[in-house]
């Protein structure tokens, strides 16, 4: 039996002190908040999609960066297991478009609930309010800390972990150490790169860190006016120039600063290092399932059934109310001009538009809007199947703390699920 130390108690440390407690371990988790799973509660809008009802092979598809680094731990640990884990706890689950998996009662707080009880019934030590400083450990000449850490050379025998220091001063040992501290999106959950500090010290390289599954800031003021408004079954397009760098189908929302949603949160994953050097165009298809011809042919209809009326009054039966104040000023036709007057140049216009709506990209929000963090402790310096480290024997590292990301849709969260259970169900 070992005695076993996780760092963070949010979904990949709950859930590696589940798995390692059942392998029959005493382990304790600490965490700085003053309680468990903050930013499980806040994500899917407080329901939590929890993970993606899929194959394994598609589940590796959605990850962005380093997905064959997850072949074993997805393998190991999948979203059927996922599911499986929820409902042995108690927590219905249901599967939704997108095989979107979520709570039966869409309370994330179930979620946390569900998590809390196996770790109470697997005997794991919980310690809230509770921050860790350190993370200490030796080779055969004492111990290492920051101060020395650089001072060991490559033909060193591995050090290995001996335990932590806590903000109080007090040292606790342990014979496995996992790291599950997070990133540093949403800082007020308490993200703060703790977890970077704690892979530096032990001579782990960590890769340029940036904002991922973020809103998107948009030149035009055009958002700010149909702040609020979403779109659904729309396609967007977004150009580097003639360069397609991204293009999918789906939801998004317009907000005082630009553009939010599934379809914008993917897309930052995509374009982030090009929108780092310079705008992007994105263009927004109003009516996808319609060629433009097809749409030429509905619009004739709507203009010859009402051609007495206001050009504003026919865009209803096209478009949301807040869409049409800003398509009729892009268009270049008053919003009060009869149908009957409109001219064929401007109709064509208005198609344009409806399947090519301008936006130009600025930015992406910062940390505090990012659902994960890109980038993290190297993969290449992790054992991939138990997520211990290849520097420390007796170190872990699991979830976003990890250079891995992926799209929307529940992956990010089986990414925690899987590496947690990789490293905790690994220890001996």
């Amino acid at each position: 039996m070992s005695k076993v130390i996780v760092i963070g108690g949010g979904a990949s440390g709950m859930m590696a002190a589940i798995a390692a407690a059942k392998n029959g371990h005493q382990v304790w988790l600490f965490e700085k908040n003053e309680k468990l799973g903050k930013k499980i509660y806040i994500t899917g809008k407080g329901r939590c999609n929890l993970t993606n009802n899929c194959e394994v092979e598609e589940l590796l598809r959605a990850v962005c960066v380093n997905r064959k680094f997850l072949y074993s731990a997805f393998y190991g640990y999948n979203s059927q297991d996922v599911i499986a884990f929820f409902e042995n706890a108690g927590m219905k689950t249901k599967t939704e478009r997108g095989n979107r998996v979520f709570p039966l009662s869409d309370h994330s707080s179930d979620v946390i609930a569900a998590l809390a009880s196996q770790m109470r019934k697997a005997g794991v030590h919980v310690k809230l309010n509770t921050e860790v400083k350190e993370v200490l450990f030796e080779k055969e000449e004492g111990m290492v800390t920051e101060e020395n850490a650089g001072e060991l050379s490559d033909h060193c025998k591995m050090p290995h972990i001996k335990g932590i220091r806590l903000s109080s001063g007090e040292i606790a040992s342990a014979d496995a150490v996992i790291v599950a501290t997070g990133g540093i999106s949403y800082r007020t959950t308490g993200s703060t790169g703790d977890g970077y500090k704690f892979a530096k010290k032990a001579g782990h390289s960590v890769t340029e860190l940036s904002p991922s599954l973020v809103p998107l800031e948009i030149a035009e003021d055009w958002a700010q006016q149909m702040q609020g408004l979403s779109l659904k079954n729309v396609e967007v397009t977004i150009l580097d120039g003639k360069k397609e760098l991204y293009r999918d189908f789906g939801e998004m929302m317009f907000t005082h600063f630009g553009v939010t949603g599934p379809l914008i949160l993917t897309a930052s994953t995509v374009i982030q290092k090009k929108l780092s050097v310079h705008p992007l165009q994105m263009l927004i298809d109003l009516k996808p399932a319609l060629s433009e011809e097809q749409l030429d042919a509905r619009i004739l209809r709507e203009f010859e059934n009402n051609k007495n009326k206001q050009f504003k009054t026919v865009l209803t039966s096209l478009l949301p109310s807040k869409m049409i104040p800003v398509m009729a000023r892009r268009a270049e036709i008053p919003a009060d001009k009869p149908i009957h007057d409109i001219s064929k140049e401007e109709r064509k216009r208005l198609i344009s538009l409806l399947k090519q709506f301008p936006l130009t990209v600025t930015s992406l929000r910062d940390y505090n809007e990012a659902i994960i963090t890109r980038g993290g402790v190297s993969v290449k310096e992790i054992q991939p199947s138990t997520m211990e480290s290849k520097k420390v024997k007796g170190l872990y590292f699991v979830g976003e703390v990890l250079d891995l990301d992926a799209v929307t849709g529940g992956f990010n969260l089986q990414i925690a699920w899987s590496t947690g259970y990789a490293a905790g169900s690994s220890i001996e």
